[in-house]
Parts: structure tokens; C-alpha cells; sequence
């Protein structure tokens, strides 16, 4: 009985160690005016079907970002698939974009971006999961 028992443990932890290393993904990065660039990967897609341009995300934000100061920010995601980059921000802003066919999976958001937190969920419109590089780079005015 107690080998069984140890045997079922073994293979629960490892599920457990899984599922909550998606966890990880969605620490806080802080990126200020000052800031170097920064560069963060995952994979697109989910299961969450939105409703917007954004196609099938996740349940959570594959990452969060806290803009320390307003600053003039680029978002550049590189991915394969058909990816989408949904950005929401703790004030109810909320920026969609998709990567073209022409743009072969690139997706660029420069803008001003006020102090505060925000979601980043790297979609898929078909619902594929790929790997992406998503980077953030303070822009000069």
C-alpha cells in the first residue's frame, strides 16, 4: 500500500510543478523612462476564446508590466502562427493588434504609456500555441 502510494504522489507533484510554473510568467516587470530594453518569451495562444481581435489567449496574462513613470514605449512581439498581442491596462485601456500575412507574425505598439499595471496576453487567432519573443524598449521623444 505505501509503495502505491508513493508512486501516485510522484507523478501528482510533477503535474503540480506544471501547472503552477504558468504562474511564473506572470511576475510583475517593472520598465520605467531609464529603463534598458527588455526581452520576454513564451507561448501564444489558449484556450480563452476572445471576443475581440485578440482570437484564443489564456486565462491569465502571459505577463505583467508596471510602467513606473509615463514613458514613451515600443512593444515589439515576433511570433509564429497567426499571433494577436492584447494589452490591458488597470484603468480599463485596452490595445488589440494581429500580425498580417506581410508582417511574416511581427506586431509593433509604440505609444506614450501612463504610470500603472499592465496585462500582456499573446494570443492566437487559429488557436495554435508558438513560441514568442516579446520585447519592450523606452523610445526617445
Amino acid at each position: 500500500m505505501k509503495t502505491s502510494l508513493r508512486w501516485s504522489i510522484i507523478p501528482t507533484a510533477i503535474a503540480t510543478v506544471f501547472a503552477l510554473s504558468g504562474l511564473a510568467t506572470s511576475q510583475p516587470v517593472s520598465i520605467s523612462p531609464n529603463s534598458q530594453s527588455i526581452s520576454l518569451s513564451g507561448t501564444s495562444g489558449g484556450s480563452k476564446k476572445d471576443s475581440g481581435c485578440a482570437g484564443y489567449i489564456s486565462q491569465t496574462p502571459n505577463h505583467s508590466i508596471e510602467v513606473t513613470a509615463d514613458s514613451n514605449l515600443r512593444f515589439s512581439l515576433q511570433g509564429a502562427g497567426a499571433p494577436t498581442l492584447l494589452i490591458t491596462g488597470s484603468q480599463g485601456q485596452s490595445i488589440c493588434l494581429q500580425a498580417d500575412k506581410l508582417s511574416n507574425g511581427k506586431i509593433e505598439i509604440p505609444g506614450r504609456w501612463t504610470k500603472g499595471s499592465y496585462s500582456i496576453f499573446v494570443g492566437d487567432r487559429v488557436q495554435g500555441q508558438n513560441p514568442y519573443t516579446l520585447s519592450i524598449a523606452p523610445q526617445n521623444q
